[in-house]
This record gives structure tokens, sequence and C-alpha cells, in this order.
């Protein structure tokens, strides 16, 4: 007799029951579980593990799959905000059960079958939908960690049957960033006419961004305290004893002031602080 938590374990905890069957459990033990409290009843022919991930058990009941940003920061992409949930409803369903959830619903036909079973979305579509979903630039922030991280490469995006709004992520996604904060600074001073260098090293210590040949932005995050923020100072230092200007930013500042870092750099550039000395 095949043991019933192992298996279900195996498949993530949240299962239609006819698949926990096939994997060699008998029904009697499945209902004996739920008896007991071990296993719950999401939705009819489904079964979850009564401590089972709560999304996974949430869609069982909806029969949605997890999609877009919220697939998307499951699997480790790089996400700037998830206003709730996002899932994906088959086109053809007719009313879905999202009592007690916020829910953003995606109806759109996936271009990546998915399997019946499947809660989580696959790579393929999670990227499609974050696409038409979300703001162009933290759409391309998804993207650029998916291709830095190796979960997809261009050339098969290239194939797809992509909208205008995809087309347009895809041209501008590079495998090179490191993460969205780097994507984000550098969509969003594209329209600079001057190069814009990410994580290169200089005097012994990667750099956030070089632009031109002597303007260094750095930008903090929250680990940028006690050593490393000494570090960091005695770095600034030995970059402007050797000719470059610095100028340090925080992540908030980034996301939510952005104005006011843009000004600061362009002051910069009009002082031609981005020239060689």
């Amino acid at each position: 007799m095949v043991d019933l938590l192992p298996v279900l374990r195996a498949q993530g905890g949240v299962a239609r029951r006819v698949a926990v069957i096939e994997a060699g459990v008998s029904s009697y033990a499945i209902d004996q579980a739920v008896a007991a409290g071990d296993l719950v009843r999401p939705r009819r022919g489904w079964v979850a593990l009564a401590d089972a991930d709560p999304y996974l058990v949430a869609a069982a009941r909806a029969g949605v799959v997890l999609t877009c940003i919220t697939r998307a920061k499951r699997l480790g992409l790089w996400v700037l905000a998830e206003d709730g949930p996002h899932v994906g409803a088959p086109p053809t369903a007719s009313r879905l059960d999202l009592r007690n959830h916020d829910a953003t619903v995606h109806w759109a036909r996936p271009v990546q079958p998915r399997p019946a079973g499947v809660l989580e979305d696959g790579i393929l579509n999670t990227l499609l939908i974050v696409a038409t979903c979300q703001p162009h630039e933290a759409a391309l922030a998804v993207w650029e960690s998916a291709l830095n991280l190796g979960f997809v490469d261009k050339e098969e995006l290239v194939r797809l049957p992509l909208t205008g709004s995809a087309r347009r992520v895809l041209e501008e996604a590079s495998p090179f960033a490191d993460s969205g904060l780097e994507t984000i600074f550098r969509t969003r001073l594209r329209w600079l006419r001057h190069p814009i260098r990410t994580q290169i090293w200089i005097h012994g210590h990667r750099v956030d961004f070089l632009i031109g040949e002597r303007l260094v932005v750095q930008i903090d995050g929250g680990h940028h305290v006690g050593a490393q923020r000494a570090e960091d100072v005695a770095h600034d230092a030995a970059l402007t004893l050797r000719g470059y200007h610095v100028i340090r930013v925080t992540y908030g500042q980034v996301i939510e002031g952005w104005p006011d870092v843009q000004e600061q750099i362009m002051r910069a550039v009009a002082q031609g602080l981005h020239r060689p000395v």
C-alpha cells in the first residue's frame, strides 16, 4: 500500500484526487485521511494537506492557476510590486469561486498548454501575461530577471506569438541585468545621450552605474549599514581621488522619488561631471 502523505507532498501538497489514486493510494485511504483531518477538500475532486500552501489551496478551490506577477514572485523573479494575487482562468470558464480573495483574473488563452491539475502557470504564460498586465518598466524587470536566472532565453521568446506590448519588452530585454532595480534605472534614463554601463569594476570594487566616463551612481539597499557602509564610504573617497564623481541614492529614492534622483544626475551631467578630468 502506497503511503498517502508522501505522495501528496511530492505533488505540492494539493492535487486532484484521481492523480493521487493513480499514484497508488486507495480511495479508502484518502477518505480516512479526510475524516482524520490530515486532508481537506478544496473543491470536488481535489484534496490537500491540512498545512498545504494556502495559495495553492485557493487556486484549486477557485479552479485557476497562479500566474503573472504572483507566479513570477514565487519563482524568485524580481517583482516591483504585487497588488494581490494574479490568477489565470480558462477562457471558457463561466464562474470562479474567488471569495475572500481580491484577485486579478487573466482570461487570456495560454500559449503554453496547461496540463490538468496544474496550479501554477508555466514560465512562458507568466511572462506574456506580465507584459500585458504590468507597466512597461516593471514588466521588463521581470523578463530580464527570468533571462538572467536562466528560466528562458531570447531565442525561445522570439518564436512566440507576441502581442505589441510583449514584443516591445522582448526588444529591450537583456539577460545581463543583475536586478530589477538596475533595469528600471537604465530604462528611465534610456533617453540620455551618454553611455550607461552597469556593474563594472573600478579600483577593485564593482559600481552600480557609470554614466559617461566619470559619473558613478550607487544605489544603497537595506544591507548598506555597519561595516558595509564604512567600506562603501572608503571606496567613494578612493573614486573621488581618482577623478570620479559619485552620487549615492537609496532604493526608495529611485522607486518613489525618481524626479529628484534624475534631477541630481542631470545637474551633474550639466556640469560635465561625467567627462574625464
